[in-house]
């Protein structure tokens, strides 16, 4: 099965491993959309406005993409309080998702410490540490038991 396709991997603890890639391919299309829909609710602040420069569905969406990108061109910029806060509004939800996604590529390529490993390791060496007390605990008990049958027979 190619693992590449697939939303994530469940390692041998149950762990649910999301892949970078799908990750990355999710908050694209959730930014594109939330560009998308907020880009109508601009167009409606600004449309009317005497000294707006965003006439168009396209001059909205673009306004909105490069808020999100924190590029911010200048070339179309909104003149109405309505419109000031879907743009800002866009730009504290872009630099969230914009940074998510450069975090994913930074991880994905540069991987500095990759702390899925580190606690997959930490729960295969706990999962031995338990193992080893079961075993320390029957050990135990088959000790007491004998114990338990010698005073049995010394006190007869």
């Amino acid at each position: 099965m190619n693992t590449k396709l697939t939303p994530y991997s469940v390692d041998e603890f149950g762990v649910k491993n999301y892949h970078s890639g799908y990750l990355l391919i999710i908050t694209l299309v959730a930014l594109y959309i939330i560009i998308a829909a907020l880009s109508f609710l601009l167009l409606q602040f600004e449309v009317s406005a005497p000294d707006s420069n965003i006439m168009t569905y396209k001059d909205a969406f673009w306004t909105l993409q490069m808020s999100a990108s924190t590029i911010g061109f200048g070339d179309h910029f909104p003149v109405t309080l309505g419109g000031r806060i879907v743009v800002g509004a866009m730009f504290y939800i872009g630099v969230g998702m914009v940074g998510f996604i450069g975090a994913q590529f930074i991880d994905r390529f540069v991987g500095f410490s990759d702390t899925n490993v580190k606690n997959r390791e930490l729960r295969k060496q706990n999962a031995e540490i338990l193992e080893h007390n079961q075993q320390l605990e029957k050990k135990i008990d088959l000790l007491a038991d004998k114990i338990e049958l010698l005073v049995t027979k010394q006190s007869n």
